[in-house]
């Protein structure tokens, strides 16, 4: 049987380029078979002389009908080892309109010349079973022989955990394409309704609590978790239980990057920390955003960073007029482009290379692009290089942001959405401290005379795999087989995940009417160490054996617990649940220029290490409750 096999292959591969003229063939002697063998059962095999020249009239017409109508179907366009329920209902459609053409006919004219009833229904049964058999005849040739790693590649055994639509797909997946190297053996499910039944031929054998004991009855090797929308909690337990009794474990793309188009439901990816430490899925008022971004053009500065890529990527779903990536770092600006190119979005794109503190610039981009509504994510964010390099902070953070806010004022932009932190709430490092002035900043210059732009700010902690995160820093301490340092055993932080965050700051865009600060609900704050502790457990290692975990102290500019808002703000309501928003009152724009003006002046007369504890009084007399960590 194997020597065969090369020969069937060859032959497969030379036929299927001529796919039109061997459909019209297969699918002629599929139609004139069926015909066939209806007489033949209607007569129980002794056809009527009379009825076999009819037979042969029928021949000449219903055959030429039927092909006729496939063609119109597009049953001669496509490959023909690709043949899936899509294919099998037009088929069904192109054979069924036949069918009850010939019927319609067989009663308008009370009989002859057409064929009868019996053979009707017959010939619809036969059509469907042969050319349907046909096509799923070559897709089985095509998967299972025409693909040479299904032949080399063992098989391991698999444990669906989700017997749902994406369940049902991951394992139709895998059945189908063998050379994956997985075979689903069972499913589990939470739903009691659902076990003992069969999906693809598959039985649901209980839940996902039972996995140690069905594991080693079926022989299991690997756990898939096909839940998409399964709280963080529920997965978190499924890869605890798996992980104790030493299963790799495996899991479908979130709800959220599903129906945004990111990926296909039968892609599946290692269980990672974004899954075991996400909460729910955020309903997004998607309407109020598009009539928001639609047919607007839309500015997005740092669009070569985490977040402002992100915010790129979900603005352009929204179909915006033009979207301008502006970034000064052109390899991030880069990748960042043609990323969004592979997603389809190439005609509304315009890449800009600039720096927000470089005036001449800004305004140049404004005066030809104009803009009506500016995200501006452009920022340094890293707490401790930012101690380090408090001048660089104020020139980015701050005198950027007001340049930026003044130009977007100048040209009547109609939202300003500045991406601030929760470290800016009670600073204690520099970052923060630059944060807070530029909302500062913002929120004066919106109740400024003259101004008509909406400015609004957006508050949120750490987010899950961002550039400078703990995250990436903890897959290359534990690449590197350790330690894994973490600051102090009880420091915990706020954590959501990139598309959590940028879906609520764009929903919080549609809220502002101007001078708000929104705080995005952060639900209940994560401790680190545990973090560390679940990341090496997902990576197959065991903490404090085969990783060291290492305490290396806090850090200047660091806390052990992050804030929500400062006493000062008053909580307001949004139609948001996820939203809150805080108000306070505003700053004279003129006082709050007066500050920058002494910031900028302390720049132009030079820097450096001396310095630092200058610059961070400075600011603190812009930023009351700003308390630096003063110590050279």
């Amino acid at each position: 049987m194997t020597k065969k096999m090369p020969y069937f292959s060859g032959l497969l591969r030379y036929l299927l380029p001529s796919r039109i003229s061997l459909l019209f063939l297969a699918y002629s002697i599929a139609l004139i078979l069926s015909l066939f063998l209806a007489y033949e059962l209607r007569f129980d095999f002794v056809v009527p002389s009379e009825w076999k020249s009819l037979r042969v009239e029928n021949f000449l017409w219903i055959v030429p009908l039927k092909l006729i109508l496939l063609l119109f179907f597009g049953q001669f366009g496509g490959l023909l080892s690709y043949f899936r329920l899509p294919d099998f209902y037009r088929v069904f459609g192109a054979l069924g309109l036949a069918g009850i053409f010939l019927a319609s006919a067989w009663y308008i004219f009370e009989g002859n010349p057409f064929p009868p009833r019996g053979v009707i229904l017959g010939d619809f049964v036969f059509s469907l079973v042969f050319i349907g058999g046909f096509r799923v005849g070559l897709r089985v040739a095509r998967e299972r022989y025409l693909d040479g790693k299904a032949k080399l590649t063992k098989q391991r055994r698999v444990a669906i955990v989700g017997a749902g639509d994406v369940g049902a797909t991951i394992a139709a997946d895998m059945l189908a394409r063998r050379g994956l190297g997985m075979r689903p053996v069972i499913f589990l499910d939470d739903n009691r309704k659902k076990w003992r039944k069969h999906v693809h031929g598959i039985t649901v054998v209980g839940s996902p609590d039972d996995i140690a004991i069905v594991s080693s009855k079926f022989g299991i090797e690997e756990i898939i978790i096909a839940m998409p929308s399964a709280p963080a909690r529920r997965i978190r337990e499924i890869v605890d239980r798996a992980a104790k009794i030493g299963l790799k474990a495996e899991i479908v793309p979130s709800l959220a990057e599903l129906t945004t188009g990111r990926v296909r439901a039968s892609r599946v990816r290692p269980v990672e920390i974004e899954d075991l430490l996400g909460r729910e899925s955020v309903k997004l008022e998607s309407d109020n955003i598009r009539q928001m971004v639609a047919g607007r053009r839309v500015l997005v500065t740092g669009a070569g960073g985490s977040i402002g890529f992100e915010l790129s990527r979900q603005l352009a779903f929204y179909g915006p007029e033009r979207l301008f990536l502006l970034e000064r770092a052109e390899i991030q600006l880069f990748h960042a482009e043609q990323k969004m190119i592979d997603d389809g979005y190439e005609s509304v794109l315009q890449p800009i290379i600039a720096d927000v503190q470089d005036g001449t610039r800004i305004r140049q981009i404004f005066e030809e692009f104009k803009p009506q509504i500016v995200f501006h994510a452009a920022a340094h964010k890293h707490v401790y290089l930012m101690e380090r390099e408090p001048e660089e902070a104020v020139k980015n953070n701050a005198l950027g942001t007001q340049l930026l806010a003044d130009i977007s004022s100048e040209f009547e932009v109609e939202k300003f959405v500045f991406i601030s932190s929760d470290k800016a709430i009670n600073p204690i490092n520099v970052m923060g401290a630059t944060k807070r002035l530029a909302e500062i900043y913002i929120q004066a210059l919106n109740f400024a005379e003259g101004n008509r732009t909406n400015f609004m700010a957006v508050r949120f902690g750490n987010v899950l795999g961002s550039s400078g995160s703990v995250v990436p820093i903890f897959r290359e301490q534990i690449a590197r087989g350790g330690p894994v340092t973490v600051t102090h055993p009880e420091v915990e932080r706020y954590f959501m995940t990139i598309p959590e965050a940028v879906g609520l700051v764009l929903q919080c865009a549609t809220q502002g009417n101007g001078g708000e600060i929104f705080v995005l609900d952060m639900g209940d704050p994560i401790k680190i160490l545990d973090m560390a502790t679940q990341m090496i457990e997902l990576s197959g290692f065991r903490p404090e054996t085969d990783i060291e975990i290492a305490f290396i102290g806090l850090r200047a500019g660091e806390k052990l617990h992050e804030e929500i808002h400062r006493d000062e703000e008053t909580l307001a309501e949004t139609r948001h649940p996820r939203i809150l928003r805080y108000l306070c009152d505003a700053r004279p724009l003129e006082t709050v220029r007066g500050d920058f003006d002494r910031l900028r002046q302390k720049l132009e007369s030079g820097g450096g290490i001396g310095k630092r504890v200058q610059y961070k009084e400075l600011l603190k007399s812009c930023v009351p409750e700003y308390m630096p960590f003063l110590d050279e």
